[in-house]
Protein backbone atom coordinates (compact mmCIF):
# COMPACT_ATOMS: atom_id res chain seq x y z
CA UNK A 1 0.00 0.00 0.00
CA UNK A 2 1.30 3.22 -0.71
CA UNK A 3 1.62 6.24 1.72
CA UNK A 4 -0.80 9.11 0.41
CA UNK A 5 1.09 11.75 2.05
CA UNK A 6 4.15 10.97 0.04
CA UNK A 7 5.08 13.11 -2.97
CA UNK A 8 6.07 11.91 -6.24
CA UNK A 9 8.97 11.92 -7.19
CA UNK A 10 8.93 14.97 -9.46
CA UNK A 11 7.34 17.38 -7.00
CA UNK A 12 10.44 19.12 -6.40
CA UNK A 13 12.10 19.10 -9.29
CA UNK A 14 12.80 22.86 -10.34
CA UNK A 15 11.97 23.88 -13.37
CA UNK A 16 14.02 23.34 -16.94
CA UNK A 17 16.07 26.67 -17.34
CA UNK A 18 15.47 28.13 -20.25
CA UNK A 19 18.22 28.87 -23.07
CA UNK A 20 19.31 32.59 -23.98
CA UNK A 21 17.28 32.85 -27.19
CA UNK A 22 14.12 31.32 -25.47
CA UNK A 23 14.48 33.51 -22.90
CA UNK A 24 14.29 36.28 -25.09
CA UNK A 25 11.90 34.86 -27.07
CA UNK A 26 9.03 34.42 -24.28
CA UNK A 27 10.16 37.86 -22.90
CA UNK A 28 9.19 39.43 -25.84
CA UNK A 29 6.25 37.98 -26.83
CA UNK A 30 5.04 38.83 -23.13
CA UNK A 31 5.34 42.61 -24.68
CA UNK A 32 3.75 41.30 -28.11
CA UNK A 33 0.62 39.97 -26.24
CA UNK A 34 -0.40 43.00 -24.89
CA UNK A 35 -1.95 43.80 -28.58
CA UNK A 36 -4.89 41.15 -27.36
CA UNK A 37 -4.79 42.56 -23.67
CA UNK A 38 -3.12 41.85 -20.03
CA UNK A 39 -3.80 37.52 -19.88
CA UNK A 40 -0.89 36.84 -22.68
CA UNK A 41 1.58 38.84 -20.52
CA UNK A 42 0.28 37.29 -17.58
CA UNK A 43 0.40 33.92 -18.28
CA UNK A 44 3.76 34.02 -20.22
CA UNK A 45 4.82 35.51 -16.55
CA UNK A 46 3.21 32.67 -14.52
CA UNK A 47 4.81 30.29 -16.53
CA UNK A 48 7.99 31.27 -17.16
CA UNK A 49 9.09 33.77 -14.48
CA UNK A 50 11.15 31.20 -12.94
CA UNK A 51 12.91 29.70 -15.79
CA UNK A 52 14.12 32.93 -17.07
CA UNK A 53 15.29 36.44 -15.54
CA UNK A 54 15.05 38.40 -18.88
CA UNK A 55 11.40 36.94 -19.47
CA UNK A 56 10.58 37.61 -15.78
CA UNK A 57 11.49 41.33 -16.29
CA UNK A 58 9.87 41.97 -19.60
CA UNK A 59 7.04 39.93 -18.50
CA UNK A 60 6.12 41.74 -14.84
CA UNK A 61 6.91 45.30 -17.22
CA UNK A 62 4.46 44.07 -19.76
CA UNK A 63 2.15 42.98 -17.48
CA UNK A 64 2.10 46.51 -15.29
CA UNK A 65 2.05 48.36 -18.99
CA UNK A 66 -1.76 45.92 -19.39
CA UNK A 67 -2.81 46.58 -16.06
CA UNK A 68 -2.72 50.38 -16.59
CA UNK A 69 -4.09 50.41 -19.96
CA UNK A 70 -6.99 48.53 -18.37
CA UNK A 71 -7.79 51.08 -15.78
CA UNK A 72 -7.51 53.83 -18.82
CA UNK A 73 -10.33 51.47 -20.27
CA UNK A 74 -12.38 51.06 -17.21
CA UNK A 75 -12.32 55.11 -17.28
CA UNK A 76 -12.82 55.73 -20.52
CA UNK A 77 -16.26 53.38 -20.14
CA UNK A 78 -17.01 55.65 -17.14
CA UNK A 79 -16.92 58.77 -19.22
CA UNK A 80 -18.44 56.96 -22.32
CA UNK A 81 -21.69 59.16 -21.31
CA UNK A 82 -20.06 62.07 -22.53
CA UNK A 83 -18.55 61.78 -25.95
CA UNK A 84 -14.67 62.25 -24.09
CA UNK A 85 -14.71 58.26 -23.48
CA UNK A 86 -14.95 56.96 -27.16
CA UNK A 87 -11.90 59.32 -27.75
CA UNK A 88 -10.03 58.24 -24.63
CA UNK A 89 -10.96 54.64 -25.49
CA UNK A 90 -9.65 55.23 -28.81
CA UNK A 91 -6.60 56.73 -27.79
CA UNK A 92 -5.52 54.03 -25.09
CA UNK A 93 -6.10 51.06 -27.18
CA UNK A 94 -3.38 53.23 -30.33
CA UNK A 95 -1.15 53.99 -27.19
CA UNK A 96 -1.27 50.06 -26.03
CA UNK A 97 -0.93 48.71 -29.49
CA UNK A 98 1.98 51.22 -30.61
CA UNK A 99 4.06 50.45 -27.28
CA UNK A 100 3.38 46.92 -27.41
CA UNK A 101 5.11 46.68 -30.92
CA UNK A 102 7.98 49.13 -29.28
CA UNK A 103 8.49 47.25 -26.77
CA UNK A 104 8.27 43.71 -28.52
CA UNK A 105 11.29 45.04 -31.08
CA UNK A 106 13.14 45.91 -28.30
CA UNK A 107 12.69 42.94 -26.45
CA UNK A 108 13.83 40.62 -29.37
CA UNK A 109 16.56 42.10 -29.65
CA UNK A 110 17.40 41.23 -26.10
CA UNK A 111 17.41 44.85 -24.96
CA UNK A 112 14.67 45.64 -21.51
CA UNK A 113 11.94 47.95 -22.46
CA UNK A 114 10.88 50.19 -19.56
CA UNK A 115 7.10 51.48 -20.76
CA UNK A 116 7.59 55.63 -20.16
CA UNK A 117 4.07 55.34 -18.35
CA UNK A 118 2.99 52.22 -16.03
CA UNK A 119 1.49 51.70 -12.88
CA UNK A 120 4.02 48.94 -11.04
CA UNK A 121 1.78 46.98 -9.54
CA UNK A 122 3.65 43.12 -10.21
CA UNK A 123 6.90 43.46 -8.59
Amino acid sequence: MTDPNAQSPDANVPPTPLSHEQDVQWGSFAHLGGVLGFLPSLIIWLVFKDRGSFTDTEAKEALNFQITIAFGYVLSFILLFVFIGALLWWAFWILSVVFSVIAFLRAKDGNHYRYPFAIRLVK
